[in-house]
């Protein structure tokens, strides 16, 4: 029921409605359920709307562990997939310009999607730190912002930026060159 229900959502924004005109009784006719039966299970739009942008993102990679430098070019690799992915999807285009415009709908997804992620690389540049990869005194938010941020300006900032497959490798050893510890060489 709850598949059924997303993908009514995802039809409906396949089609082009736009989330201002998607109302819970649409959803539910389009998805062939009550309004009820929506209720129950999410309090509103905007958190049915926060699900089916968790269901659209591919899962998040898993991964390798054998160094700071892989784990990164994973994680970023990952982001570059899904520059990809959103490029090529007009659905996932749609949906994206959508919940800007809405902070609730951000802040959740925000929450949800956005936060995990940014834990993630966080624990592996800690352990990155921790294992002599990453000088100790590198801001590790910082070093998170530079490298997500390198990689979102060329999916998300610039649409027709090329997205080579090598360049979450490129990001991450050019980056890390600034950041390693003297004594470190590249691996």
């Amino acid at each position: 029921m709850e598949q059924a229900i997303l993908e009514g959502v995802m039809q409906l924004l396949e089609d082009g409605v736009p989330l201002a005109e998607l109302s819970i009784e649409r959803i539910a006719r389009t998805a062939g359920v009550g309004k009820a039966t929506i209720y129950r299970r999410w309090s509103g739009k905007e958190e049915l709307f926060v699900d089916v942008l968790r269901t659209a993102e591919p899962p998040d990679p898993e991964l390798p562990g054998t160094s700071m430098r892989d784990d990164l070019i994973v994680i970023l690799e990952s982001l570059r997939q899904r520059g990809l992915v959103s490029r090529s999807s007009a659905i996932l285009h749609n949906v994206y310009v959508q919940m800007k415009t809405s902070p609730r709908i951000w802040a959740a997804y925000h929450a949800g999607v956005v936060a995990p992620r940014r834990v993630l690389m966080l624990d592996v540049l800690r352990r990155g730190q921790r294992d002599g990869e990453l000088r100790p005194d590198i801001d590790l938010d910082l070093a998170n912002d530079m490298f997500v941020g390198a990689m979102l300006v060329r999916t998300v900032m610039r649409p027709d930026g090329d997205l080579p497959e090598d360049l979450a490798e490129h990001i991450v050893d050019i980056t890390l060159e600034g950041l390693r510890p003297v004594s470190s060489t590249v691996s």
